[in-house]
C-alpha cells in the first residue's frame, strides 16, 4: 500500500535553496480559473470547508497551516509503490493531523468534476475560506496550479522553518522569495489563532525562565507545559491568544508588545528595529492588519506555482497519479 502523500502545491520556500534557478517573476495564475471548466468548484469548496468547520472548529486554522507548508516544502508525493516518502513522516510536519481533511473535499470536486481541479488549488482556496470564517479579511485567491509529481521530503528539514528561528533567518527567507518585511510581519499574525506545542517552547521556561518574557505569562506557560521534557506525541501546548484565539486579529501584535510571545520570533519581532515599526502599526489598527495580511497571503500564494506539463492533477490528494 503506498505511504500517504505530503501536501500537493508548489508554492514557495523550495524557493529558499533553489532560488538561482527560478524566476520570480508573476505567475500565470488567475481569478476564476475555474469558471468554464468545473464552473461549481469554489462554492464546493466553500461549503465543505465550512461544514468541516462546524464540525471540528481548528480545521478552519488547519487550512491556514496547510498553504504555510505547501509554502515551505514543494507538492511532495509517494508514488503508488510507496518508492516515495511523505514530507509528512518529517517531526517538522507535526500539527498536519488534520490535512486528512483536504481529500473529503477534494471527493466532493471530483464528483462534480473529476480530474479537473487540483489539490493544490484546494489547499489554496479552503486556505482562503477559513480565513475567512475565523474572521479575517476577505482574499482574492488566483488559481490554476498543478500538483506535484515528485517528493522532496528529505529536504524538509532544511526547508521548513524551525519554530525557535531567529527574526533575521526568516525576514532573510522570506525576502529572498519576494515578500518584503511588512507583509512578513502581517504573515506571522496568523499565529493569533495558532498554538505552539510545549516540546517547542519549554527551552524558555526551563531550566530558568527567559528573562524577556512576561513573568506572569510565564508561569502560566508553566502550567501548561508542566516538564521541561514533554513527549513530543502528546497534545500539550498554549495558544498565542487566550483572549480571541479563533479570531485572527491584532490581539497577536499586542500580546508581543507585552511580552507575551511563545516562540523567540515572537518576541524578536517586537522589539527588533525592522520591524518593530509595523508591529506598533497593527497593534494600533486591525484594519491595517488585515488589509497586510490579505496582501501577503497572496504573495505567498503565488510564488511560483506549477502549471502546465509541470504538475497533474491529482485524482487522489495522496498519491501520484498511476499512469
Amino acid at each position: 500500500m503506498a505511504t500517504p502523500t505530503n501536501p500537493p502545491s508548489n508554492f514557495c520556500f523550495l524557493l529558499l535553496l533553489l532560488l538561482p534557478h527560478f524566476n520570480l517573476g508573476k505567475s500565470q495564475l488567475q481569478l476564476n480559473y475555474y469558471s468554464k471548466s468545473c464552473p461549481k468548484a469554489e462554492d464546493i469548496i466553500k461549503q465543505q470547508v465550512t461544514q468541516l468547520y462546524h464540525k471540528h472548529g481548528n480545521t478552519a486554522v488547519s487550512w491556514v497551516r496547510n498553504l504555510f507548508h505547501d509554502c515551505v516544502v514543494q507538492v511532495r508525493t509517494t508514488a503508488s509503490d510507496g518508492t516515495l516518502v511523505s514530507e509528512q513522516t518529517s517531526e517538522r510536519s507535526i500539527g498536519m493531523r488534520n490535512f486528512k481533511y483536504v481529500n473529503t473535499i477534494k471527493a466532493a470536486v471530483e464528483e462534480e468534476c473529476p480530474l479537473t481541479v487540483s489539490c493544490a488549488d484546494i489547499i489554496a482556496l479552503s486556505a482562503r475560506d477559513g480565513i475567512s470564517l475565523l474572521g479575517g479579511p476577505s482574499i482574492e485567491m488566483k488559481t490554476g496550479r498543478k500538483d506535484s509529481k515528485e517528493s522532496y521530503a528529505k529536504e524538509v528539514e532544511d526547508l521548513i522553518p524551525n519554530h525557535n528561528d531567529s527574526i533575521s533567518v526568516v525576514l532573510s527567507r522570506f525576502q529572498a522569495i519576494g515578500i518584503d518585511v511588512e507583509a512578513t510581519v502581517a504573515l506571522l499574525g496568523a499565529h493569533s489563532v495558532g498554538r505552539v506545542h510545549c516540546v517547542n517552547l519549554v527551552h524558555r521556561l526551563y531550566p530558568t525562565v527567559d528573562t524577556t518574557l512576561d513573568p506572569a505569562h510565564a508561569e502560566y506557560l508553566k502550567r501548561r507545559c508542566p516538564t521541561p521534557n514533554p513527549d513530543p506525541k502528546a497534545v500539550l501546548y498554549s495558544r498565542n491568544d487566550l483572549k480571541t484565539p479563533m479570531i485572527i486579529d491584532n490581539n497577536y501584535y499586542k500580546n508581543i508588545l507585552e511580552h507575551k510571545g511563545l516562540l523567540l520570533v515572537d518576541e524578536q519581532l517586537a522589539t527588533d528595529s525592522r520591524t518593530a515599526p509595523y508591529v506598533q502599526n497593527m497593534a494600533n489598527d486591525n484594519q491595517y492588519f488585515h488589509h497586510q495580511f490579505s496582501r501577503a497571503i497572496q504573495l505567498l500564494s503565488e510564488t511560483n506555482p506549477l502549471s502546465g506539463d509541470q504538475g497533474e492533477i491529482r485524482k487522489d490528494c495522496r498519491y501520484l497519479n498511476v499512469d
